[in-house]
């Protein structure tokens, strides 16, 4: 894939997706890193909101989760969690919520609970914090996750985040007002839903990336656009730029600390 990984172009692709017009709900890892690199190249005036309650945050550094001090010490204010969520989301004022996943379906509904049998399960994830509120509360959602059999599932074993549930208008009549998800971005492709059967469709594969590789690495029979379309390859300055933020964090977070990062700063 040229002189870029995978994980820079899913990154980078994702933050495409964003404007400076968005007020964008944030999630940690993924999420985090493409919106903050659609916030220092080409939507300056996004406004970044997470879970903790920060509002306009600008983080010099990648958080480590939404009690990171860096969130708050770079937002233009900060409110309780409760004002967050009453105010905010369910207020209608969010208008992207931008997701990952632990595991995920063809409808976009997210498992970040366990993988197994919720009382016997495989594997105790995280779990899903604002996610659920998130999902069904943003005016539309951004996920963003990495390809493989294992994560994208035909029947996720937990519903953390209610996507398109089983497809077709089922988030309407359960009361959804909201879109749901309408963008998915992996490591190989760019996904939207059908309109009508609301199931991830391929609209366009990453540069060296074929359809054979999509499937291989998902746990659904993949439907592809009629006219499928070639991801343009991030530019010099979208690739600088997550590379850079991506230095200034790996230095924070290994006890650089305030010096490292305004050092980063000084060049």
């Amino acid at each position: 894939m040229g002189d870029f990984t995978p994980n820079e172009m899913m990154t980078i692709a994702a933050s495409r997706a964003l404007t400076g017009e968005d007020v964008c709900f944030v999630g940690i890892g993924a999420p985090s890193a493409a919106c903050n690199v659609a916030r220092l190249t080409h939507a300056p005036d996004i406004t970044l909101i997470y879970e903790s309650g920060t509002i306009g945050t600008a983080p010099d550094v990648l958080p480590l989760s939404i009690g990171d001090g860096e969130l708050c010490d770079t937002a233009l204010t900060t409110v309780p969690v409760p004002e967050m969520f009453r105010y905010w989301l369910q207020g209608g004022r969010i208008t992207i919520g931008f997701l990952g996943a632990a595991q995920l379906d063809k409808y976009g509904n997210i498992n970040t609970t366990v993988v197994g049998d919720y009382e016997k399960p495989k594997v105790r994830l995280p779990g899903g914090g604002g996610a659920p509120e998130i999902a069904t509360s943003s005016g539309e959602v951004y996920i963003t996750m990495a390809q493989s059999k294992r994560g994208m599932v035909e029947r996720i074993d937990f519903y953390t985040s209610f996507g398109h549930g089983e497809g077709g208008d089922h988030r309407k009549r359960l009361g959804i007002e909201t879109k749901g998800p309408t963008l998915l971005i992996t490591d190989l492709a760019i996904w939207k839903p059908d309109p009508e059967t609301k199931e991830f469709t391929v609209v366009s594969l990453h540069p060296g990336v074929t359809r054979e590789m999509v499937q291989e690495t998902c746990g659904w029979k993949v439907k592809f656009a009629e006219k499928l379309e070639e991801t343009p390859p991030p530019t010099a300055l979208e690739l600088s730029t997550l590379r850079d933020l991506k230095a200034r964090t790996d230095a924070a977070h290994k006890g650089g600390g305030p010096a490292a990062k305004r050092g980063s700063k000084d060049g």
